[in-house]
């Protein structure tokens, strides 16, 4: 490695321990200049490859006519067209069969699991370089350890490479390894070659790419050991194998230490906001409750520097304005008791002239309160501020072109996305929308899959409803941007879960959803509350573009540092 390379592989981990992915490609980064010969200086009195070639190629001839291996199929020599980049004096270019005196996988049919016995290993148990005896995903007796033995007869030093699902995963065998075998998705490889060398050949990105391109299947991707015998891979001489892999472990430990000093911070930043928003729940006092916010705004620019952040930030923000601590009560509001009985009013009137059914327990008990009742505040159940449309159970006949239909897949927390772009006759729109119609102003609220999810409609369009969504048309239109709020809490969100059924996907009854209890503000204040909402709301957003330009110019700067390499 010369010493404008060095100065830039130093400067990239200060780089890297900004950048988001910076470690993890700075890892990448130290295997791809390993594999280059860019990692550490060349010896011109080292053995060239080319002679551990001829060594590698006399030791086969030998175990073939001692009869311990059979005759290699012979292999083309790497192409011109197959090089990536060009080699330093005394590597070679060759194919891992070349260099290869076993090159078998595991067993195709995995012998009955004896319980106890031979451990049977599995792609499951290779992974970070290091082998788990201790959890084999079956044991085999003495009898077909002995059986599946013949073919592998594994030994120290051989290196495991995962061929199946988990693609590329190497280990060497250790010295002390107990006796074991293998299933189908683990190859094993011996060569005459350093054997951690090869580990770290195996994880470098030019054997990524290859395992990637030449891979096979859908359900559990794997590669055929004919197809890795033939892989091309970079040789150093012997020697030098060694001054590589010992760089590489020096890296490495530095790189693994700035991730553990880089969650440290993160960890320790994240405890820090969660106790400040947490102090700025739990307090009543209205001087503690400014102290917190104070706090707060002084080390905005150390607390939300990742998303992870803001969207607590945005939590904390829409729970301090379901509890009445976002903006100040005022005395003079109407209280919340004449909106309740407005929307009792306008719920009898539809109960008697359309045969309004959705409706809940009159009254909400005192221990049913979320945070207690801040003044001019009241409670009501959810059944009872509107009418349920819910169509599900049915499902309509989709075409290309027709009537929007809205399903759950549309439904976001917040808002309503129109892709996936789905559609109905208008035939089946007449026939399907019986229930009725929904309206601009009114809630969706997705019941299952995902469970949770709700929105004010802005569509003006007519448009289907599908299953999995309930439209909520409440009596009185102008609390429905409260009520989002209010159902995007964690307060609503914790319920729900509470009151959910289901194992694979869980999911509410509308029976269940129609006696969730709901706080209601003045109407007056519920408009203050919703304006400072959506105040703060485009705050987040602003911190979420600004760690994302920041994200994006330290991801530029670490590519644009690499490349000088």
């Amino acid at each position: 490695m010369n010493k404008h390379t060095a100065e830039l592989l130093e400067r990239h981990f200060d780089t890297a321990f900004a950048a988001p992915d910076g470690i993890k490609k700075l890892r990448e980064l130290i295997l791809t200049l390993a594999m280059q010969g860019k990692l550490v200086p060349q010896d011109p009195n080292d053995q060239p490859a080319s002679e551990l070639l001829k060594e590698i190629e006399a030791e086969k001839q030998r175990l073939v006519k001692a009869g311990k291996i059979k005759k290699p199929k012979p292999l083309p020599p790497v192409s011109e067209k197959e090089k990536p980049y060009a080699l330093p004096q005394g590597w070679e270019w060759v194919r891992l069969g070349k260099i290869s005196t076993k090159l078998t996988d595991g067993s195709h049919n995995p012998p009955r699991d004896a319980g106890i016995g031979i451990p049977m290993l599995s792609s499951q148990n290779v992974a970070n370089e290091r082998i788990d005896f201790e959890n084999p995903s079956r044991h085999v007796s003495q009898k077909d350890f002995d059986l599946e033995n013949k073919r592998t007869a594994i030994e120290a030093g051989d290196v495991l490479l995962t061929i199946v699902a988990s693609l590329g995963r190497p280990a060497v065998v250790p010295e002390d390894a107990p006796k074991f075998v293998l299933q189908r998705s683990v190859a094993v490889v011996r060569t005459a070659i350093v054997p951690h060398f090869l580990c770290k050949l195996f994880l470098s990105p030019i054997c990524l790419d290859y395992y990637d391109t030449h891979a096979k299947g859908t359900a559990q991707r794997g590669i055929y050991l004919g197809k890795l015998g033939e892989m091309p891979i970079p040789l150093p001489p012997l020697v030098e194998q060694h001054r590589i892999v010992a760089k590489i472990d020096e890296l490495m430990v530095r790189c693994d230490e700035l991730e553990k000093l880089r969650a440290a911070q993160q960890e320790q930043r994240l405890t820090v906001h969660a106790a400040a928003i947490k102090q700025l729940l739990n307090i009543a006092e209205p001087e503690q409750h400014q102290r917190a916010q104070t706090f707060l705004a002084e080390h905005f620019g150390e607390l939300y520097t990742v998303k992870e952040s803001v969207a607590e930030l945005r939590k904390a923000i829409l729970q301090l304005a379901v509890m009445g601590k976002l903006v100040p009560q005022d005395p003079n509001d109407q209280p919340a008791s004449e909106l309740l009985k407005k929307i009792n009013s306008v719920k009898r009137k539809l109960e008697v002239e359309e045969g309004l059914r959705t409706s809940a327990a009159p009254f909400v008990s005192q221990s049913e309160e979320l945070y207690g009742k801040p003044e001019g505040w009241s409670y009501c159940r959810l059944g009872n501020i509107g009418k349920f449309i819910d169509y599900r159970g049915r499902t309509p006949k989709k075409v290309e072109t027709g009537v929007p239909l809205i399903t759950a897949k549309n439904v976001r927390f917040g808002y309503i996305n129109r892709e996936p772009r789905e559609y109905i006759t208008s035939e089946e729109y007449d026939r399907w929308m019986t229930r009725g119609f929904p309206r601009v102003g009114d809630i969706l609220f997705t019941t299952e899959a995902p469970l949770g999810n709700v929105a004010v409609i802005d569509i003006e369009e007519e448009f289907a409803l599908a299953q999995r969504v309930i439209c909520l048309q409440l009596h009185v239109n102008e609390t429905s941007a409260w009520l989002k709020n209010f159902m995007m809490s964690n307060s609503f969100q914790e319920r729900l879960l509470l009151e959910a059924t289901g194992i694979t996907a869980a999911g509410i009854k509308a029976a269940k959803l129609r006696e969730m209890p709901v706080p209601f503000p003045p109407i007056a204040e519920q408009h203050r509350i919703v304006v400072k909402v959506n105040e703060l709301m485009k705050l987040c957003d602003a911190l979420d573009q600004q760690i994302e330009a920041s994200i994006n110019k330290q991801a530029e700067l670490l590519g644009a540092m690499m490349a000088q390499v």
